[in-house]
């Protein structure tokens, strides 16, 4: 089945080209099934590409799933304004909405307090909002933070440097429904300056460390009822997502290494590894199934009554 989306977002003709089954939205208008709906809060900056990613991966299931992008109070600077004019929601517009799923992106603010980001109380009211009008929430990276700190009183500590590569992780929860069909290992990349420790999770009864990697620490966190997901990584990365960080990095003079366990022999002019791809869209696929499919109302306007 399809994933619906306008059929002039620059996305549609991506996945068109990748044989990706996608729907224009008037045609999809006319199909008479209960498509689930759900909600992307982009905070990334490049937000064409960020959204780019995460469709690709939820359309690949047999599902179909129709998709709300939404913003925050916050002007972009690396997206065209008409742009966000032509495809994203206020969060004003949609908080009113119930929807079977919700992901918030990661954004390059973990080196801020949280209180100094400027859509941080607006944020707070989508967290708060998520629990009654979202059966299941995936938080990415500082979204993951943020919404750690946010429910649960979590901090995140600053590391010495750059959690920047490709890393292995073992599976530490195996009856998870999102990593239903894992082997024992499976890669993820990381890109961020803070962590989220394993001693702090231990201590809340109600949250289970999923995944973790030796290198790169907590991965994925999930709440006991398994509906919110905190994913410390970065499985929407496609290939060269850590090679344009990068050499970005490198063409600005900051003092960045290679990433880890990413190009081959760590030779930046080789062609970046790419072994996530199959672990990514199996998670998604499971969550797009056991999480929210398979335990959603019906009747989506029954989402939070309990």
């Amino acid at each position: 089945m399809p994933i619906k989306i306008p059929d002039n977002l620059p996305a549609y003709s991506t996945l068109v080209n990748e044989n990706i089954f996608v729907i224009p939205k008037d045609r999809a208008d006319h199909q008479d099934i209960r498509a689930l709906k759900i909600a992307i809060v982009n905070l990334m900056p490049d937000k064409i590409t960020t959204e780019t990613q995460l469709l690709r991966l939820l359309s690949n299931t047999p599902l179909h799933v129709d998709i709300d992008l939404v913003q925050m109070n916050h002007v972009s600077k690396n997206t065209p304004q008409e742009h966000m004019l032509a495809f994203y929601k206020g969060f004003n517009e949609v908080r009113d909405n119930k929807y079977d799923g919700l992901i918030i992106t990661g954004a390059p603010v973990e080196q801020m307090d949280y209180s100094d980001v400027d859509y941080w109380n607006e944020l707070c009211e989508v967290f708060d909002w998520s629990k009654t009008n979202v059966y299941s929430t995936i938080h990415i990276c500082w979204g993951a933070q943020a919404a750690l700190y946010y429910h649960y009183g979590i901090p995140k500590y600053p590391l010495k440097e750059k959690m920047f590569g490709n890393f292995k992780h073992h599976i530490n929860f195996p009856q998870s429904l999102l990593l239903r069909g894992f082997g024992d290992v499976f890669h993820c990349p990381h890109s961020r300056h803070t962590e989220i420790q394993h001693e702090d999770i231990d201590k809340v009864n109600d949250l289970i460390i999923v995944a973790e990697s030796y290198e790169a620490g907590v991965h994925v966190v999930s709440d006991r009822e398994e509906r919110q997901f905190f994913l410390l990584g970065h499985w929407e990365y496609d290939r060269e997502t850590l090679a344009k960080e990068y050499f970005r990095d490198v063409e600005k003079g900051l003092d960045i290494k290679v990433p880890f366990n990413y190009f081959p022999d760590n030779d930046p002019e080789n062609m970046p590894i790419f072994n996530w791809s199959c672990s990514a869209n199996l998670m998604y696929s499971n969550w797009l199934n056991y999480c929210v499919y398979q335990r959603t109302p019906f009747d989506i306007s029954e989402i939070g009554k309990d």
